[in-house]
C-alpha cells in the first residue's frame, strides 16, 4: 500500500490555508480552495492523486467529523417559540420548492431524481454559516439565534430525509420507519447512559483528571461515540453522515456545562477536524470531482446556473418567514446565508452517484453550483451587514 497520494493531500491541505493568508485581498473561502486544488492535483488536472484506500478512509473520517462538529454546533436552547416554528416551516417551504424546481427540471429531461435534487436545494451549512454570524458580531443576536436555529434544522432534516428516502438497503417504508425508530432508540440510551454516567462523581473526577493529560479522555469518548453511532447508522442501512451527525447533536445535549468544567473541550475537537480530517475530505471531493463530465456537453456546464438560482429559490424564499423578526435588508442577509451549501451537497452528490440515482454530469453541476454559492453569497451578505452598521466582519469570516 503506497500513502504518496495521502502525502500530497497532507501538504496539500497544509499549503492552502498558508497562501490564503498571504493574499488578504482575496476573500475566498478555505474550503472552495482545497476543492479548487484538489481538482487540480487530481485525475481530470495534473494526475498526481488519485483516490486510494489511506485517502478514502481519510475522507470518509473528514466528512463524519464535519457533520459531528455540525451537530456539536446546534444549541437547542436557541429553538424555541416563534423562532423554532418559523425555522421549521421555513425548512418544509424549502423542502417543497426544492420538489417543485426539481420536477420542473425533470419534466425538461435535465435531473433524475427529483426528491434527491430537491434534498440537495433544501439543505444548508451550519459550519459555514456559524463564524459569518460570529465574526460579523450577529451569532447572540435574536438574527443570529433564528438564522442558525433555521440552518440546524434545514442540516438535520435534510440528512434524516436522506436517510430515509435513499438508504442503502432497498426496503419498505415501514422498515424504514423501523429502522429509524430503532436507531434514534438506542441514540437515546446512549444519550442517558452519558449523563448518568456525568452524574457518576467518581468518574466526573476521572474525566476531570485525564481530560487535559496525555489521555485527553473526553476527545477519545468523542471520537468514540462519533464512529460507534456513524458505524450503527451504516449497519442498519441508513447514512453514516446521519450517525454522524447525531452523535455530535447528543454531545451538544448532554454536554451543557462544558464552560465551567472543561472549556477547551469543543475547542480540541475543532483543532482535530479542521486541522486534520475535514480538510482532506474537501481535498478528496476535489480529487474525485469530473471534471470531464461537466465539461462533457454545453447542456451539463449550463445546469451550474440553474442550480445556484435554485438554490437561491428554495433556501432564500422561505426566508420571507423571518418577516415578523427583521426588516427586509436582514431578509435578503438571511436568504444569502441559508442558501449557502457546500459540504451537504458534496455529501449527497456522492451518495446519489453510489446510489445510481444521479448522473455525474449532474453531481458534477451541483457540486459547482455549491462551490458559487459558497463564493458569492456569504460575501454578499457580509457586504449588505457592513452598510446596515451591524458591524465590521474580517475577511477571513468565510473561512469555514
Amino acid at each position: 500500500m503506497s500513502f504518496d497520494g495521502l502525502v500530497i493531500v497532507c501538504a496539500v491541505a497544509f499549503v492552502a490555508p498558508l497562501l490564503l493568508a498571504l493574499a488578504p485581498r482575496l476573500r475566498f473561502p478555505a474550503v472552495v480552495f482545497e476543492i479548487l486544488v484538489g481538482i487540480a492535483i487530481g485525475p481530470n488536472g495534473l494526475g498526481w492523486v488519485s483516490m486510494d484506500e489511506p485517502i478514502r478512509v481519510l475522507s470518509m473520517l473528514g466528512l463524519a467529523f464535519l457533520l459531528f462538529l455540525s451537530g456539536l454546533e446546534i444549541d437547542f436552547m436557541l429553538l424555541a417559540g416563534r423562532r423554532l416554528q418559523a425555522a421549521i416551516l421555513g425548512f418544509v417551504a424549502s423542502v417543497a420548492i426544492g420538489f417543485m424546481l426539481a420536477l420542473g427540471l425533470s419534466a425538461a429531461g435535465l435531473v433524475e431524481s427529483p426528491l434527491l435534487i430537491a434534498l440537495c436545494l433544501s439543505t444548508t451549512a451550519p459550519g459555514i454559516v456559524l463564524p459569518v454570524l460570529k465574526d460579523a458580531g450577529l451569532l447572540k443576536s435574536e438574527f443570529g439565534q433564528l438564522i442558525m436555529g433555521a440552518t440546524s434544522i434545514a442540516a438535520f432534516g435534510t440528512i434524516l430525509l436522506l436517510s430515509f428516502l435513499f438508504s442503502r438497503e432497498s426496503s419498505s417504508a415501514v422498515t424504514k420507519f423501523v429502522l429509524l425508530g430503532g436507531f434514534a432508540a438506542l441514540a437515546i440510551v446512549i444519550a442517558l447512559a452519558m449523563r448518568a454516567a456525568g452524574q457518576w462523581q467518581s468518574l466526573g473526577g476521572a474525566l476531570l483528571r485525564l481530560q487535559d493529560s496525555t489521555s485527553q479522555i473526553r476527545i477519545r469518548g468523542a471520537f468514540l461515540i462519533m464512529v460507534a453511532l456513524a458505524a450503527l447508522a451504516s449497519r442498519q442501512g441508513l447514512q453514516l453522515i446521519l450517525g454522524a451527525f447525531v452523535a455530535g447533536a447528543l454531545v451538544s445535549i448532554v454536554d451543557r456545562d462544558y464552560q465551567s468544567t472543561h472549556p477547551k473541550f469543543r475547542d480540541k475537537l475543532e483543532a482535530i477536524g479542521f486541522g486534520v480530517f475535514i480538510p482532506a475530505f474537501f481535498i478528496s471531493s476535489g480529487i474525485r470531482f469530473d471534471v470531464g463530465a461537466l465539461f462533457s456537453s454545453s447542456g451539463a456546464l449550463l445546469r451550474v446556473p440553474i442550480f445556484l438560482v435554485a438554490l437561491l429559490a428554495a433556501r432564500g424564499v422561505p426566508a420571507l418567514l423571518y418577516r415578523p423578526f427583521m426588516g427586509p435588508r436582514r431578509l435578503v442577509v438571511a436568504s444569502l446565508l441559508q442558501a449557502t451549501s457546500l459540504p451537504f451537497i458534496v455529501a449527497i452528490a456522492a451518495i446519489g452517484v453510489e446510489l445510481n440515482e444521479l448522473t455525474r454530469p449532474n453531481a458534477s453541476a451541483l457540486v459547482a453550483a455549491g462551490l458559487l454559492s459558497v463564493v458569492f453569497f456569504p460575501t454578499t451578505a457580509l457586504a449588505l451587514i457592513r452598510r446596515d452598521g451591524a458591524g465590521a466582519a474580517p475577511s477571513q469570516a468565510v473561512v469555514r
